[in-house]
């Protein structure tokens, strides 16, 4: 199986088509990958079509953006369908109710399988954005494998990856947008501890560059990567393939998924059977 992570920089669009076209060259160039992950935050870039005091609003991007989820949706299943694949698309806000959820929606075979939305929300989301975090996650089985999302900074909290790893999730994807260095290397280390402890293939693809059009995505850090656990059957450093640093486009790896069940049944450590070794320590 192949997959393709992003590291994704912004544009500024003058009409939604050409935000169509991005993403379509985008798709294309992946080659043929098989499971196809943008990152958190990604439409964002759509903030642009309500022109600059719009983008330039925290709140009114929010509303603007949110107002294009059904063109998004329709051409990330025709996508999905076209070119015979899975594609996570970029999150973006969701107005449920008063608030917006960061929500992202994964799609196959010409269909939308379902979304995720963020769970916990980092101090920019909740203390000058507020964008609030959603209720519980979910697993989606697809041709690409048991997949399972975790939003960029759901990935740094061990326990929602072990209730992933519970439901024998075998990828999981974690979609990032990171103003600093050290935000994505939060991000990166989190998402390799819960490839380690899953023993589980991971998916990191951050948004890149920077957009000085709207305050909330200014500035972005990060390469893209795909991480597997260092036991045995994968590299010894655990990276199955990584990008240089804030360089856009695809990183893309050839993974087989029979290996997570190996890993787990047979690898150097076993830290995905012997997690519950670990509940005793909460007794202290």
């Amino acid at each position: 199986m192949k997959i393709a992570a992003a590291a994704y920089p912004f544009d500024w669009f003058d009409g939604f088509s050409e935000y169509e076209a991005k993403i379509t060259r985008w798709v294309e160039a992946a080659e043929g990958a098989d499971l196809l992950v943008f990152p958190e935050y990604g439409a964002m870039e759509l903030a642009s079509l309500g022109g600059r005091d719009v983008a330039g609003d925290l709140q009114l991007s929010l509303i603007e953006v949110a107002r294009h989820a059904d063109r998004v949706r329709d051409l990330h299943r025709r996508l999905s369908r076209d070119h015979d694949c899975v594609i996570l698309g970029a999150s973006g806000p969701y107005f449920g109710a008063k608030r917006p959820v960061n929500r992202a929606a994964l799609y196959a075979s010409g269909e939308l399988l379902g979304v995720q939305d963020k769970q916990v929300m980092t101090r920019f989301e909740r203390e000058d954005w507020d964008v609030v975090g959603g209720q519980g996650l979910r697993v989606f089985e697809t041709s690409a494998g048991r997949i399972g999302i975790l939003i960029c900074y759901d990935s740094e909290f061990p326990l929602l990856g072990r209730v992933l790893a519970e439901a024998e999730v075998e990828i999981l994807l974690v979609p990032s947008c990171t103003d600093t260095v050290a935000g994505f290397n939060r991000v990166r280390i989190g998402a390799m501890a819960r490839a380690l402890e899953g023993q589980c293939i991971v998916v990191q693809a951050p948004t890149v560059g920077d957009c000085a059009w709207n305050p909330a995505i200014d500035e972005n850090r990060g390469r893209a990567a795909i991480y597997g656990p260092p036991d045995g059957f994968w590299p010894e450093d655990g990276v199955i393939a990584q990008g240089e640093m804030d360089r856009p486009g695809w990183v893309t790896a050839e993974v087989d998924l029979s290996r997570v069940a190996q890993s787990r049944r047979e690898g150097a450590v076993l830290p995905y059977a012997h997690w519950p070794e670990t509940l005793d320590a909460r007794r202290i």
